[in-house]
């Protein structure tokens, strides 16, 4: 379990700023516990937001999450990860591609189709098995979308359910595996092979911004 319990460079969490974000958990709980408190932390404090994207080496090192009040998927995932190491939790790092089917409109203009790719969900490794939890919409995007938000007991998998009130809402298209790092070459060339118009023109505006390798 070494490799799931060592700080690398995107997931740094011998960070200063982790502590300050982290202080208000009670580290004497029980690793279950202490883990469901950490993925709601971190569910909750960033806006879900995937319409800025930056996947430079210094862009998704978990410290940088900190620095925002809006994360999408791949940084919340990789700061949950950063901090359950932290709290001496295995973690790895997993990714999908994914068909979303409820308010995506706008950001489909932008990718240019429906499939979005490497989104990010985090394992934690609780009372001897792998667990797959998801913190990416927050409690305040779930309310703008209309859906319930993904609830985790630290002992099912709880990845987004393909159908919220009666709607298709969530397809998983195709899983890349685990990594223990955050695989930041391989989601360069994948997005580059989905969204090639991303990297042959620059986005900047506050609507939209797109950074790479």
């Amino acid at each position: 379990m070494k490799e799931y319990l060592t700080s690398t460079h995107f997931l740094d969490f011998s960070h200063p700023k982790m502590d300050d974000f982290s202080k208000t958990i009670d580290t004497s709980l029980p690793q279950k516990e202490l883990a469901i408190a950490l993925y709601y932390l971190v569910r909750d404090s960033f806006l879900y937001d995937p319409y800025h994207l930056d996947l430079r080496y210094v862009g998704l090192r978990a410290s940088s999450v900190l620095l925002k009040k809006r994360a999408w998927c791949v940084e919340k995932s990789t700061l949950l990860a950063a901090l359950a190491r932290k709290f001496n939790i295995p973690s790895r790092l997993g990714y999908a591609v994914v068909s979303n089917h409820i308010g995506v409109e706008k950001l489909v203009t932008y990718l240019g189709r429906e499939e979005i790719v490497f989104h990010g969900f985090t394992e934690l490794f609780i009372e001897e098995k792998w667990v797959k939890c998801t913190p990416a919409f927050d409690r305040r995007i779930c309310a703008i979308s209309k859906v319930e938000p993904l609830e985790w007991d630290g002992i099912n998998d709880s990845l987004f359910q393909q159908y919220d009130a009666g709607r298709k809402f969530m397809e998983y298209l195709h899983f890349y595996g685990t990594f223990n790092d955050v695989p930041i070459e391989l989601m360069n060339s994948e997005m580059k092979k989905y969204y090639p118009h991303l990297f042959e023109n620059v986005y900047s505006s506050k609507e939209f911004s797109f950074s790479h390798l």
